[in-house]
């Protein structure tokens, strides 16, 4: 496969990933690359994730099949690992909640009867971490939100779909920045 390059891991708030809901490919290769655009415009293939393993479960029928939900200052994200997803399935298995754990995935969209779309992450990787691991997360993903934001007025074309698709009230997304960074003061 030449020119094979993996998708950079994104970081986004659980809240902003949670209201997302424009998924499209680029190209028409059956290999292209699905992404979701969110509505401060960060286009996301993988995603990386640091927050608080809350619950989990094995939803699996036939075989193992593992959710967890992980909390950040916004919100929480639900992860589902199974067989093809081995490592983090295990982790998943062996961590005991609550936990903070990194994750490194794919965004993963599903689309309801009634046209819903719900989102989660397919972890590639799982680590157990540090508080000081989850508030530096915190830190650089409002940084890298903050930057979105403020480049939404620009016209860039993932800007001008987002825009135009959501409608981006930058305001509520500064108000859960405001809120995730004042979380790190609380637990301080």
């Amino acid at each position: 496969m030449a020119g094979y390059f993996r998708e950079v891991a994104k970081r986004i708030f659980a809240q902003e990933f949670r209201e997302s809901n424009l998924t499209f490919k680029d190209g028409d290769d059956q290999y292209a690359p699905q992404y979701l655009l969110t509505p401060t415009a960060a286009k996301v293939n993988r995603m990386f994730i640091v927050g608080t393993l809350t619950e989990k479960e094995d939803i699996g029928t036939d075989s193992e099949y593992w959710r967890g939900r992980v909390s950040d200052p916004t919100g929480s994200f639900l992860v589902y690992a199974g067989q093809y997803q081995p490592e983090a399935a295990q982790i998943l298995v062996e961590c005991e909640t609550p936990a903070f754990v990194a994750i490194v995935g794919k965004q993963s969209t599903y689309t309801t009867a009634e046209g819903d779309v719900l989102t989660s992450v397919r972890p590639e990787s799982i680590q157990v971490v540090d508080g000081n691991t989850r508030d530096l997360w915190v830190l650089d993903t409002a940084k890298q939100t903050l930057d979105r934001i403020n480049s939404l007025k620009d016209d860039e074309n993932d800007t001008v779909k987002a825009v135009e698709h959501y409608d981006t009230d930058a305001e509520h997304y500064r108000v859960m920045v405001k809120q995730a960074l004042e979380s790190l003061k609380e637990n301080q």
